[in-house]
């Protein structure tokens, strides 16, 4: 190939150029168009294939948790019922509507069985939950540590299963008031024990629920129409 100058070249007849010299400036040409072609065009569709790549991830993982759930299902409802069973079984030991007015005379009685002296023993009314209802009781009861650890064993060894908590309780000494010498410990506050509900309190319940959430979404529709 002979040797030429591109500082001699005429841009202007192009045609006129030796074919290597026009064969190289086709080249670069070429290249130029696939680069800018590749940069407009192709790294915007690499960029969208990056984004579907991590997506497809994502939703390959999150099939394969629902993948696992799904295996897990059955076991799980059994063991649910299993659960509720025991919990049905669990309920049956408390005390019955019926044996509730009776239980709570125990409760009472056991404490004077154990020297305490009850000058507040006042139930409440009951409230009903779910599944079950708790009825409170307010005390003031005057006694020694002794007789109360006597009376919390006491009512742990009555015949039917009795579940107690306490409310807002406050134990501290005894002072003297109205002609009564102090001595002894005071323990105030509330107690609640639970009992059972039957099948008709259970339905009631749920009625009563259901009623309560209607009540609710017509009060917060009408306040959303004004």
């Amino acid at each position: 190939m002979k040797n030429f100058d591109l500082n001699n070249l005429d841009f202007n007849n192009a045609g006129a150029w030796p074919t290597p010299v026009k064969t190289f400036f086709c080249v670069i040409l070429a290249g130029l168009i696939l680069f800018f072609g590749w940069y407009l065009f192709v790294s915007n569709q690499q960029d969208e294939l990056e984004s579907l790549a991590r997506t497809e991830e994502s939703l390959k993982r999150d099939f394969e948790t629902e993948q696992a759930k799904a295996v897990n299902l059955e076991p799980l409802k059994e063991q649910l019922a299993e659960m509720e069973a025991m919990l049905q079984q669990m309920l049956r030991q408390l005390p019955s509507r019926t044996e509730m007015p009776d239980l709570i005379v125990d409760i009472s009685q056991t404490a004077l069985a154990a020297g305490i002296q009850n000058e507040l023993f006042q139930p409440q009314p009951e409230i009903r939950k779910e599944f079950y209802a708790e009825k409170p009781i307010s005390l003031r009861m005057v006694g020694s540590y002794h007789q109360f650890g006597n009376f919390v064993s006491g009512v742990a060894s009555l015949p039917r299963v009795v579940i107690m908590t306490m409310h807002d309780i406050s134990l501290k000494p005894r002072e003297a008031k109205d002609g009564q010498p102090a001595g002894g410990l005071v323990l105030e506050g509330t107690v609640k024990t639970y009992r059972y509900l039957d099948e008709e309190e259970t339905a009631e319940a749920e009625a009563e629920a259901e009623a309560a959430a209607a009540a609710t979404s017509g009060a917060a529709a009408a306040q959303g129409a004004r």
